[in-house]
């Protein structure tokens, strides 16, 4: 039987002694950089905020330099590395063909105060991103300035206040589901409005009949993630929408689990009217750490002269330019968002055609489908219809007979090679860990990730002490997170102060 080639217990760490910080490294005099000399007579600056004394900071040589992060990074985990079932994260791997066309000179070496007229290629490939990504999703037009998906959001909450003020009341209010991500409640604030949530029902979807009492005139919008944060296909969304757009809101798409309907269905045709959606997820590049990150921003007709701009287009001589939405937002981000996201998008979307595309979700729903059925008997699936691209599982009834939390089987699965599921999230499911195995793990590798988890939960039953005793493998073994939040030290210091 062929061995899971998602399994990262092999992965080589030399040693397994601690790393030393900086400060144990430094020695004074050390430099890991050069600068030419002064060309121009020395100056000194009038600031008055400055210092007296430069700071103490670690002095090492670039040697060591290198060889320190170098060797933390061999201590990272990532989707190269092993299965990443990072629930509502998509942490699938990454075709090395799209790093290789968004490393061509031609684009890396691009400016982005190019003028039009010498990066026509560039507004080519922005303008077919543009033209693939609204025929994927049913929406019209669409800008790619946000830099991530909480940024798109905010961005499409903005356009739903321009839309409403332009009609004479920008409303007050956003109805999100209690299952939606932390950042649709955190975007709904910075725009200005006020968070109502609407419960779940029995089956894990909106609870229709509490969206129809919450609904008022003032409300704007409604922000919904379809499949759900549960992994569960709204189907109801149709007559969702028709609730939202009866009382003159709008209906938003957080794009987050697009993965799983590419193809398939379109959030236009449910009804949606504003759509972002995540590149850096969905469409073949890395993400987490902090970018980069690409969450385009798609609209319907009537809601396109309100996007961020300039967009570009096609001039009246045939070449490409830019143009502004009449009744712009404004720009959300310097230039046109991170363009190497779009490329690697691009380059994803070619290569795979409408077609490979529809088989993406086909997959990642098979996976998450095959998955859940092996752990169920281990795990309780508190909302049993079939799933779509990922399933939450939870370990209440672990706890409650062994005394084994979710965090402690997050922890004992990465003794066993594989990346911890999304814990404790969504709020709404006890113990919950939230499991995406993506389309790109092998039969094998699911197999092995479900026969690892049922491991952990014999183990819990045979030996109950042991629920604090993972991680054990790993460079860094169990923390006292509590302490850690409670106390933490955010500042370096030489000596004590």
């Amino acid at each position: 039987m062929a061995e899971p080639g998602g399994r990262a217990s092999a992965s080589p760490l030399v040693g397994g002694g601690t790393e030393p910080t900086l400060a144990a490294l430094s020695v004074p005099g050390r430099r890991a950089w050069s600068l030419p000399a002064l060309d121009v007579p020395p100056r000194p600056l009038p600031l008055p905020e400055a210092a007296d004394a430069p700071p103490s900071l670690p002095e090492v040589s670039e040697r060591d330099l290198v060889a320190h992060f170098t060797r933390l990074a061999h201590r990272n985990f990532g989707v190269d590395l092993g299965a990443y079932p990072l629930g509502s994260c998509t942490m699938k791997y990454n075709p090395k063909m799209a790093d290789w066309v968004a490393e061509q000179p031609g684009f890396t070496r691009l400016h982005p105060a190019t003028p039009a007229a010498f990066s026509q290629g560039a507004l080519a490939v922005l303008l077919e991103t543009e033209r693939l990504l609204c025929e994927l999703t049913g929406m019209a037009r669409a800008t790619f300035q946000p830099p991530a998906g909480a940024a798109g959001e905010l961005t499409g909450l903005l356009i739903m206040r321009a839309h409403h003020t332009a009609r004479g009341n920008p409303r007050a209010r956003v109805i999100i589901p209690d299952s939606a991500h932390g950042t649709n409640p955190a975007s709904v604030t910075l725009a200005g409005y006020q968070v109502v949530p609407v419960p779940s029902n029995s089956r894990g979807m909106v609870d229709l009949a509490a969206l129809r009492r919450l609904v008022d005139a003032d409300t704007a919008g409604l922000m919904l993630t379809n499949p759900n944060t549960l992994g569960l296909f709204e189907d109801d969304i149709c007559e969702i929408a028709g609730v939202i757009h009866e009382a003159g809101g709008l209906v938003y798409y957080d794009g987050a689990n697009l993965n799983a309907i590419l193809g398939v269905a379109r959030p236009g045709d449910m009804g949606f009217d504003i759509v972002h959606t995540n590149l850096h997820k969905t469409f073949a590049t890395p993400h987490g750490g902090g970018g980069p990150g690409s969450g385009p921003v798609a609209v319907v007709e009537p809601l396109a002269r309100y996007l961020p701009g300039p967009l570009p287009a096609q001039q009246a001589d045939g070449s490409l330019g830019w143009e502004m939405p009449e009744a712009s937002i404004g720009q959300v981000h310097g230039h046109h968002g991170n363009f190497l996201v779009v490329v690697r998008a691009l380059a994803y979307m070619r290569a795979l055609g409408g077609e490979g595309l529809r088989r993406v979700a086909e997959r990642s729903v098979l996976n998450a489908r095959y998955l859940a059925s092996l752990v169920a008997g281990d795990y309780d699936i508190p909302f049993p219809a079939p799933c779509m691209h990922e399933f939450v599982a939870s370990a209440t009834r672990l706890k409650r007979e062994t005394g084994w939390r979710a965090a402690d089987v997050a922890k004992a699965l990465l003794d066993r090679g594989f990346h911890a599921p999304t814990m404790y999230f969504p709020l709404i499911v006890d113990e919950a860990l939230m499991v995406e195995p993506t389309e790109t793990e092998s039969p094998e590798t699911l197999e092995a990730l479900a026969a690892a988890l049922r491991a952990i939960a014999d183990e819990a039953r045979t030996d109950p002490s042991a629920a604090h005793a993972h991680p054990r493998e790993t460079p860094v073994t169990r923390l006292d997170e509590a302490a850690a939040a409670r106390h933490p030290v955010l500042t370096w210091f030489d000596e004590e102060p």
